[in-house]
């Protein structure tokens, strides 16, 4: 799940107290926090559960959450993006390997709006959250390939425990695909398990950042489909196919000033099929595969 940072500017102002012979000013109350919050990010790629979302391009990527007070909150996240467009080939046909250059279908962007509620129940630092969570991506020109693609819309339901050890906190989370993944065809009941961990080091602003997580999707390939490779897989489980374990390890910088910046390193260890990548790019490079990734963000 896409991670919204939270800042934001509030102010309080003080009284003044009066004597007979002297008027003085009280202390500043301390400024309270709003509920709305937003950050921009650019990065130099997009990449989701270790796989590549922009076809290693740069993207922009921004949002916004409310919280309120009672632990409910909602939230939008957005995202640049190339890969619906990256799996349909020339004239709309459906190729699994695609062909940008020459494909009528659009669309570059994804749009998540998410809802829940977040309360520190077993104490203070051990925050439980409960949510729900809508991947949309607004297309056009998607061609029928007759059952073998599903729409990529996907809603999952998550349910994550954080916690805090002096300086390292973290959390660990589950999400549960209540329609089909991502346009995989009968993949409704995929789920993913994660576990993120981030050290405070202490020195010069530097949190180093740890993630491990198992993609499993479910169901089976129906006769002929081709997604995401380049052979036909007819009859083979999706769990052979497009199940797989990521990783990350980082570094954030904070510079202050709601800015920070990270650089880290992941990777995935997604299968290959008859000498294909499960998750491939239109040239042929496999988006899951061991990358650089580098970000700056600013929070509001």
């Amino acid at each position: 799940m896409k991670t919204i940072q939270k800042t934001a500017i509030a102010l309080a102002a003080s009284g003044l107290f009066a004597t007979a012979a002297l008027a003085q000013t009280a202390p500043a109350a301390a400024p309270e926090v709003s509920p709305i919050t937003a950050n921009v990010t650019v990065a130099s790629s997009y990449i989701y559960r270790g796989i590549n979302q922009s076809n290693f391009k740069p993207a922009i990527q921004g949002g916004f959450d409310y919280a309120h007070e009672s632990g409910l909150y909602v939230g939008n996240w957005n995202s640049s993006i190339s890969w619906i467009s990256d799996m349909y080939g020339p004239s709309g046909g459906y190729t699994g390997r695609g062909n940008a250059s020459s494909t009528p279908v659009s669309s570059s962007i994804e749009m998540d709006f998410y809802a829940g509620i977040k309360k520190e129940l077993i104490g203070e630092g051990f925050a439980s959250d409960l949510g729900v969570l809508q991947y949309y991506y607004p297309t056009s020109g998607i061609p029928n390939t007759g059952g073998l693609t599903a729409n990529p819309n996907t809603t999952e339901l998550y349910a994550a425990q954080n916690f805090t050890f002096g300086a390292l906190t973290g959390f660990a989370k589950v999400s549960y695909a209540l329609s089909t993944l991502f346009g995989t065809v009968n993949s409704a009941g995929s789920y993913y398990p994660d576990l993120t961990m981030n050290y405070d080091t202490g020195f010069w602003g530097l949190t180093v950042n740890s993630h491990v997580g198992y993609q499993y999707v479910a169901g089976n390939q129906k006769t002929g489909a081709t997604n995401y490779l380049g052979t036909s897989v007819s009859g083979v489980s999706n769990d052979t196919l497009f199940s797989y374990t990521d990783w990350k390890l980082g570094l954030t910088k904070d510079f202050g000033g709601g800015l920070s910046g990270s650089v880290a390193y992941l990777g995935t260890n997604a299968p290959t099929y008859k000498g294909a990548y499960s998750y491939v790019s239109p040239t042929g490079k496999n988006l899951g595969g061991s990358t650089g990734l580098v970000t700056l963000t600013k929070t509001f």
